[in-house]
C-alpha cells in the first residue's frame, strides 16, 4: 500500500517529535532542495539511502500506437534514483 505525502508527514512528525505543520515544512524544504539541485544539473547523495541524479535521454523515433505512424520524440532530461546499500539491505 503506497504512502502518500500527508501520511509521510504524519510519520515524520511522530518520529522527530515535531508538529505536523513543522514536519510538512521540513519535508517541503527537503523536496525543494533536491529539485533545485537536480535543476542545476547537480546530483544529491544521501549516504546509505541513495542518490538522485539527472539522466539525459537522446531524441528518438517512436511509434504512435493508435495510428502506427512514426513520430519524433524530443531529447529530455529525466530524474533518476539509485538506492544505496543500506536501503537495499533494509528492503531485503
Amino acid at each position: 500500500m503506497p504512502v502518500n505525502k500527508s501520511e509521510l508527514i504524519d510519520q515524520v512528525a511522530e518520529k522527530a517529535g515535531l508538529s505536523k505543520a513543522d514536519a510538512g515544512r521540513a519535508l517541503d524544504a527537503v523536496l525543494d532542495s533536491v529539485t533545485a539541485a537536480l535543476k542545476r544539473g547537480d546530483s544529491v547523495n544521501l549516504v546509505g539511502f541513495g542518490s538522485f541524479s539527472v539522466k539525459a535521454r537522446a531524441a528518438r523515433t517512436g511509434l504512435n500506437p493508435r495510428t502506427k505512424e512514426a513520430i519524433e520524440i524530443p531529447a529530455s532530461n529525466n530524474p533518476a534514483f539509485k538506492a544505496g546499500k543500506a536501503l537495499k539491505d533494509a528492503v531485503n
